[in-house]
C-alpha cells in the first residue's frame, strides 16, 4: 500500500476531501467558480497535512496492529504527496494561497478533538468512520470540484494520475471498520 502511484493519488484526494467533506456536493460547483490553482494546491497540502495527522494519532492510539500500521501507512503515504505537491508548486512558481474562510480547517480541529478524546475501540471505530467519511469526500471534490477548476496542465496531470488512491486508501478504512464489533462505547 505504499506505492508511489498510490501515494500520489492520495495527495489529491486529501484536497478533495478538505472541500467535500464540509460543503454539500451541490455547493461543489459554485466553490470550484473560486477556485484558482494556488487555492487548489493550498488546500491540498492542508488536507495532506491533516491526513498525516490523524495517521499518526492512528498510528499511537490504535488497539489493533492493523489500525496502527493503517495509520502508519496513511502518515507516511500523504507525507509522500504532500512533498509532491509541494515540489509541483515551487516548480511552477505557485505561491499556495489558502481560502480566505477555510471551514474545513475548523472541521479538522473538532475531527481531531474527537479522535483525541476517544480511547479504545471507541476510538478505531471514529479513526475509521473519518478515514471512510474523509476519503469518500475527497474523491467527490475531485471529481467535481477540484479538477475541472485547475488550469494548470501538469498540476492536471497529478491529480489525475493520483485519484485512484483515494479509493485505495478508502476501501482499506472500509476493511478494518467492518471487522470491528457493531457495538462499542460512546466517546466520553
Amino acid at each position: 500500500m505504499r506505492a508511489t502511484t498510490s501515494s500520489l493519488r492520495l495527495v489529491f484526494a486529501s484536497a478533495l476531501v478538505t472541500l467535500g467533506a464540509v460543503a454539500p456536493v451541490r455547493s461543489l460547483a459554485a466553490q470550484a467558480a473560486k477556485l484558482d490553482d494556488p487555492t487548489i494546491i493550498a488546500i491540498f497540502d492542508a488536507a495532506n497535512t491533516w491526513d498525516i495527522e490523524t495517521g499518526t494519532i492512528a498510528e499511537k492510539k490504535g488497539t489493533t496492529k492493523e489500525i496502527r500500521e493503517f495509520g502508519a501507512m496513511l502518515a507516511h503515504d500523504h507525507t509522500v504527496v504532500r512533498q509532491q505537491g509541494r515540489d509541483l508548486a515551487k516548480k511552477l512558481g505557485v505561491h499556495p494561497t489558502p481560502p480566505k474562510d477555510f471551514a474545513m480547517a475548523k472541521d479538522h480541529a473538532a475531527a481531531v478533538r474527537t479522535l483525541q478524546a476517544a480511547n479504545g475501540k471507541a476510538f478505531d471505530r471514529a479513526f475509521l468512520e473519518h478515514e471512510v467519511a474523509f476519503h469518500k469526500a475527497v474523491i467527490d471534490a475531485v471529481t467535481t470540484t477540484l479538477l475541472p477548476a485547475l488550469q494548470n496542465a501538469e498540476a492536471r496531470a497529478l491529480v489525475t494520475k493520483i485519484a485512484p488512491a483515494f479509493k485505495a486508501h478508502q476501501d482499506a478504512a472500509q476493511n478494518l471498520l467492518d471487522k470491528l464489533p457493531k457495538k462499542v462505547a460512546a466517546v466520553r
